[in-house]
């Protein structure tokens, strides 16, 4: 459902569950799971804690960066409340500027707590990747040249929720890095930029309005429409080399194919819906959704 800026707004909890924007945070779930997954398959003595401790630490910064990406849309005119994605809370005035500053500063503040822990379990490697983690979501907003007004979101989202989570993820279990670590990254790392390319392809016009230059916007809304397609796809023929030869299960993931590319047909259908907003909401939540499916899969078939 869509919200507007006459709506009753939210208050307490719900108010900050709204800005966190709950559908996008399992795309920061998926790649810990999967990286502790295939470390253990491949024999590393599990360490519950540090899995647990490293998930609300990816939680806590993609919650941390979506707040502050709601702030800094709406500091620079971007959002506007006759948007047509879903609600963000400081543009609808539901929550203070101030009031969000603070909420960013208290999710990035407890992910650098929970990653002290993790440093020390991990040694420097994992020091490298929080302070690179934390560096980039407030980069991907903040700053003279935010990474989000570029064509680099989606290398971004590649980087940080494929290669810095999934392998970082393995080699706090691990202590070390596989060529398997890195197919893996990219297996659930291109889906989740597949995420980032159907909200900005859904906001082309107001982000080229607001001086926006994402991929989807420099692409125009063809090629973008393929470039989705093939960020939706690669991830089951990475799956498919994974699988050879150690790990078989890895073919599970197959399961979730025909959603996969269900998903790219209805992007380019998105164009012919009345209400093409909603539309596109329901696919970026499809998206997400399928990430984290192929993602459960692809644990649990390499733990098989």
């Amino acid at each position: 459902m869509l919200h507007t800026v006459a709506d009753s707004p939210p208050r307490g909890w719900r108010l900050w569950w709204i800005a966190a924007r709950p559908k996008t945070l399992t795309i920061a779930i998926a790649p810990v799971i999967v990286g502790c997954a295939l470390a253990w398959a491949e024999g590393a003595t599990p360490a519950l804690l540090p899995a647990v401790v490293a998930l609300f630490s990816a939680l806590l910064i993609q919650a941390g960066t979506n707040l502050h990406n709601d702030l800094a849309d709406f500091e620079r005119g971007n959002d506007r409340p006759d948007r047509i994605g879903p609600p963000r809370v400081t543009a609808f005035g539901w929550a203070q500027p101030r009031a969000v500053r603070r909420a960013v500063l208290v999710a990035f503040g407890a992910a650098i707590a929970c990653g002290s822990y993790l440093i020390a379990v991990g040694g420097w490697p994992i020091l490298v990747v929080g302070v690179v983690s934390i560096i980039a979501g407030w980069a991907y907003s903040g700053g003279p040249r935010p990474i989000a007004y570029t064509p680099l979101g989606e290398i971004f989202v590649l980087a940080f929720f494929g290669l810095v989570a999934v392998a970082g993820s393995y080699y706090l279990q691990s202590g070390r890095l596989t060529v398997s670590a890195l197919l893996a990254s990219i297996a659930v790392g291109t889906p989740a930029a597949a995420v980032l390319m159907v909200n900005n392809y859904r906001d082309i016009e107001t982000d080229l309005a607001a001086g926006r230059r994402t991929l989807a916007a420099l692409l125009g809304r063809t090629a973008a429409r393929k470039v989705y397609a093939a960020l939706m796809l690669v991830p089951f023929a990475v799956a498919i080399q994974l699988a050879w030869p150690n790990h078989p299960g890895a073919l599970l993931v197959l399961l979730v194919l025909p959603y996969g590319v269900s998903l790219a047909r209805r992007l380019g259908e998105s164009a012919k819906a009345i209400n093409r907003g909603v539309a596109l909401n329901e696919l970026l939540a499809g998206t997400a959704r399928m990430q984290f499916v192929f993602s459960i899969l692809l644990a649990l078939g390499v733990s098989l």
